[in-house]
């Protein structure tokens, strides 16, 4: 997509999110993304030769390679969604082999899948695109259904077949967060011991923060803390939802907070939202990744297409480093699939939409 189509895309709020400019917390005082950042950020820190040549990998391949930018296709939500429902619109994803088929057309950074999806091909694709096993998983055949992350691999079992990162999810704020964040540091360490990187799905998780207005989960206060929990235990990459709505401290009456930092530090606008994210990622020297959301109900491809390119403009204009989209693309048909990842990649090649 030229840089005319994503603003014909965007419509009314084209003006609006490609010329907004962050004057709260201007990007000065954020790293910015550049094809360097892997070896100006982590060669001064205690990651490995071998982590920083994982990451390398995942950031020096596809369409996207070198350019500081990262387009990862995530699927594991036959696990956290149930696989009949995940794939019921195509039935041809139960077949693993066709989502790292999907993956590849599109030219992805990396491929992020179970162990056992990514087990069952890692002797045929592990070495023609990056392999990230997702470690944890939540799972809704318990009933009634509970929301915990529990541990589905073994961080070995991932450096066996091949992979270059683990991924794990922490729901942060849930009721077993804490024995969450214990299991997932001591899987980091082990995954860095053994030189591989390592990708937090950083997700706020409280029924309590949803109300009949709004669902303060993706809030911009929580998040951006959840983040700054995240880079805590070393995570190399975050992955955070997009920020919706912000003043869930102030809302619920938790945490720590004032009214002054509200005013301070960000507006309702959704890149100075996503903005106090970034710099909760030690001011984005730890790449920030947005989660790319659900498919429309009423599969229209266009609706995808525009809350896609959307998020990713979002993203990139508050100093993000790409999209972790799965669900958009793998409910649509593979050509469909294949357009909308590429369309999202766009956004991050088109040198006319910068750093607010």
């Amino acid at each position: 997509m030229t840089y005319e189509e994503i603003a014909k895309l965007l419509d009314h709020e084209a003006k609006y999110l490609l010329t907004h400019r962050c004057e709260n917390l201007p990007k000065d005082l954020i790293y910015q993304v550049n094809p360097n950042q892997v070896r100006e950020i982590f060669s001064q820190s205690d990651r490995s030769q071998s982590v920083i040549e994982n990451l390398e990998k995942i950031y020096g391949h596809g369409r996207l390679a070198n350019t500081g930018y990262l387009s990862i296709l995530p699927v594991d939500q036959d696990i956290e969604h149930t696989a009949s429902f995940s794939f019921y619109k195509n039935p041809l994803y139960f077949d693993p082999e066709n989502i790292i088929r999907l993956a590849l057309e599109a030219e992805s950074n990396a491929i992020a899948s179970s162990l056992g999806a990514l087990a069952l091909l890692s002797k045929k694709y592990a070495d023609r695109i990056p392999f990230i096993v997702k470690i944890n998983h939540n799972e809704l055949l318990t009933y009634p259904n509970k929301w915990d992350q529990t541990l589905f691999a073994q961080v070995k079992q991932a450096y066996e077949l091949g992979a270059v990162a683990i991924g794990a999810t922490i729901y942060f704020g849930s009721p077993e967060s804490n024995r969450q964040i214990r299991e997932v540091s001591a899987a980091f360490y082990q995954a860095h011991q053994l030189g591989m990187a390592t990708i937090l799905w950083c997700y706020p998780r409280n029924s309590a923060w949803e109300t009949k207005d709004a669902d303060y989960n993706s809030s911009a206060d929580i998040t951006a803390q959840a983040n700054r929990l995240g880079v805590t235990i070393e995570a190399d990459i975050i992955k955070q939802k997009m920020p919706t709505i912000d003043g869930a401290f102030r809302h619920f009456k938790f945490a720590k907070y004032s009214d002054q930092m509200y005013e301070t530090l960000s507006t309702e606008n959704p890149i100075d939202m996503l903005r106090l994210q970034v710099i909760n990622c030690y001011a984005g020297k730890i790449p920030l990744l947005n989660s790319g959301g659900e498919s429309a109900t009423e599969a229209d491809f266009t609706k995808d297409l525009k809350a896609a390119v959307r998020s990713a403009v979002i993203n990139k204009r508050a100093g993000g480093a790409g999209l972790i989209l799965g669900r958009k693309a793998f409910k649509r048909p593979m050509e469909e699939g294949v357009k909308l990842l590429r369309a999202v990649q766009d956004v991050y090649l088109e040198e006319q939409i910068t750093i607010a």
